[in-house]
């Protein structure tokens, strides 16, 4: 058989058929899910995200975690409703970090902004930004500088993992941490 014909196969095998492949670790059958899926992931992913390289992002980082998790994937559905969930999970937590990152901005912006405020705003502002400072202090050092970097530099998780050598996974730990000190402890500024 020849490479021509091997593709010619696989074309014509189901997604959970090639699944079952990439499974035990065919490249090959992995590579045709992906040629019959990325554009499809990538519009639909663009149509929420608006923006090229993000989209073109979530889309890489979902195959390569479908490979790197190949093994134990499972699916109770279809191949199409998994990677569809899977892809629009990966949206929904970008957008969510983006708003977060957009508000935490706008704060900052606003206490060092020039602009006359009410003398009562402006203490406000200033004792939020005292007590946000303080609770940042108390976060161990790693905690504290995974959150620093993303919301002072806007750098992605991915982006932070490999300048600390450490783990996605670590990264989101770290910073859901920090957030969690951060609400809990601030919560009462507000009310």
């Amino acid at each position: 058989m020849d490479l021509k014909s091997d593709h010619d196969n696989l074309k014509q095998l189901s997604d959970m058929e090639l699944l079952g492949m990439v499974k035990n670790d065919s490249i090959e059958a992995f590579e045709e899910l992906y040629h019959r899926h990325w554009k499809k992931l990538y519009t639909f992913a663009y149509k929420r995200i608006r923006s090229k390289e993000i989209t073109e992002e979530i889309v890489q980082d979902f195959l390569a975690n479908l490979w790197a998790g190949r093994k134990s994937i499972v699916i109770k559905t279809s191949f199409e409703g998994y990677i569809y969930t899977a892809v629009r999970n990966l949206v929904l937590n970008c957008i969510a970090k983006e708003t977060r990152r957009n508000a935490y901005t706008q704060f900052v912006k606003l206490f060092k902004s020039d602009e006359d405020y009410s003398t009562e705003q402006t203490v406000h502002v200033r004792d939020f930004y005292y007590n946000l400072q303080k609770e940042l202090s108390y976060l161990p050092e790693k905690c504290r500088s995974v959150f620093e970097m993303s919301r002072h530099e806007n750098k992605s998780n991915k982006e932070i993992a490999a300048q600390l050598g450490i783990s996605e996974k670590t990264v989101e730990g770290h910073l859901t941490k920090a957030i969690r000190r951060l609400r809990i402890n601030l919560n009462s500024l507000f009310f």
